[in-house]
């Protein structure tokens, strides 16, 4: 009687095992078999992850369940790249390969999935419904300069804020006053941190450039951990986020103010027939619980 009960138990095991790598496959490669629809069953799946210090890692690992008590699951085998083109650059040269990135970075060089059913897009993000979404903040340090403080009001600004949504993010502020110069404004910026903010951060800059001409702005490409870090120690006049700020950070004295809002779409190589990915299984992937497609 015991006997049969544990291979009573072995064989549920097993079914429910089959079952849901069935469920999976079919997924994961447009509800074909993926043996002989797909044209990569059991190839293996390439996971592509940004650095330690990414703001789009933080959100994502985060929003993934990927994050679980401050300890980050990332699968070890995963290829590391640090930055949202390096990412796209692998994917795009990858059949097998799956990433993340911001959606402003999105081009046709990959493709982005649905997640949940959902397609990655700025209506979806506005309602909702898409659950990979995450702030674009920029950092000020305990003293900001007039100059500084100014280009933060150009970014909130009815035209900075145009500026973000032509750029594919989300205005945060629809309700946003034009921006009224200063005249004579001169002096240096420096800015740095998330490479998916930069993009934008710079077409920001050269139309505030265009008004002010005698205003640099440097903008640095370092990832948003070392952005903030270099705000707390005043190597640069603004830090740039693609995360919220942490607890410890903002008691160093530093604040934080959301420009604009973004989705990270969930990328695969063009010839890739995967069409729609649940949260659980990015989630499975991305620590290396699933290994094929």
């Amino acid at each position: 009687m015991k006997k049969n009960k544990i291979i009573n138990g072995i064989k549920k095991i097993a079914v429910s095992a089959l079952a849901l790598t069935m469920v999976f496959a079919m997924t994961a490669c447009g509800g074909k078999d993926n043996a002989e629809g797909s044209g990569q069953g059991g190839a293996p799946i390439t996971v592509v992850s940004r650095e330690d210090g990414s703001g789009t890692r933080g959100a994502f690992t985060e929003l993934m369940g990927i994050m679980v008590d401050d300890v980050d699951n990332t699968a070890p085998k995963a290829e590391i790249a640090q930055s949202t083109s390096v990412v796209m650059t692998t994917v795009a040269g990858n059949k097998n390969a799956i990433g993340y990135i911001s959606l402003a970075s999105l081009d046709d060089s990959v493709k982005a999935i649905k997640v949940d059913g959902v397609e990655p897009t700025v209506e979806n993000i506005k309602a909702g419904s898409y659950p990979v979404s995450r702030p674009f903040l920029v950092v000020t340090g305990k003293k900001t300069d007039d100059l500084t403080k100014d280009f933060i009001k150009f970014i909130m600004s009815k035209e900075g804020q145009a500026i973000i949504e032509e750029d594919g993010c989300i205005s945060v502020k629809e309700d946003a006053k034009a921006y009224e110069t200063s005249s004579g404004l001169k002096g240096k910026i420096a800015v740095g941190g998330s490479t998916s903010v930069a993009p934008v951060m710079q077409k920001l800059a050269d139309a505030y450039k265009a008004i002010n001409p005698d205003v640099e702005i440097e903008i640095q490409q370092t990832g948003s951990g070392a952005g903030i870090t270099s705000t707390i120690e005043g190597a640069v006049n603004l830090g740039m986020s693609s995360r919220e700020l942490k607890d410890e950070e903002l008691s160093k004295g530093i604040k934080g103010e959301t420009i604009a809002m973004d989705g990270i779409a969930v990328i695969v190589n063009n010839d890739n027939p995967a069409e729609d990915l649940t949260s659980e299984q990015i989630r499975q992937i991305f620590t290396g619980e699933v290994t094929e497609w």
